[in-house]
């Protein structure tokens, strides 16, 4: 009788544990907060649409993170994340309204991860899409998701150049940086 009296109390535990756990902040909420930064900062919103299972999403924010060059996109950038496109098991990590906002910024179909820079009204300036004839022959041009090779770290420092007040030095480093990617 005390084995079936904690039994049930564990499950009710666990079932009031599992319902407390709170949902993760919308996409909305999520950005009006960058934007809000951003703006106070005067600095542009670098997002990274992401998931858990991603590699390549993991490499990309031990790039971002590295100590080498870290500081260079704190000062520069609002960094946020979006979670999305997460296994069955894992779908209670995605934020609400995340996919709609990938799509409504190119980024539908393009994998993971998928990056954009928007100005702090909200205007896409840069994405993570690589166009140039010579590279792909969809005209959207292709997802460079994680920068590795020397095309896609050159496009993402030409982007950080154009969206940043990030220097030569400091560009070189973050160039160096990403190229590791590669290895």
């Amino acid at each position: 009788m005390k084995y079936m009296a904690f039994v049930c109390a564990f499950v009710l535990f666990w079932s009031a544990a599992v319902k407390a756990q709170p949902s993760p902040a919308s996409a909305d909420e999520i950005m009006k907060e960058a934007y809000q930064l951003a703006n106070n900062e005067n600095k542009n919103v670098f997002v990274i649409f992401h998931a858990s299972w991603c590699i390549w999403c993991h490499r990309m924010d031990s790039s971002m993170n590295d100590p080498s060059c870290k500081k260079f996109f704190d000062d520069n950038y609002v960094i946020r994340h979006l979670v999305v496109d997460e296994s069955k098991d894992k779908k209670n990590l995605e934020n609400p309204g995340a996919v709609e906002l990938r799509k409504k910024l190119n980024g539908d179909g393009q994998g993971l991860p998928y990056w954009v820079i928007i100005d702090k009204s909200g205007k896409l300036l840069f994405d993570s899409r690589l166009v140039k004839e010579t590279l792909s022959t969809d005209p959207a041009g292709l997802n460079t998701g994680c920068p590795s090779s020397e095309n896609e770290v050159a496009y993402l420092v030409d982007v950080l150049k154009k969206s940043s007040k990030l220097n030569d030095r400091e560009l070189e480093v973050i160039r160096q940086r990403f190229r590791k990617n590669d290895q």
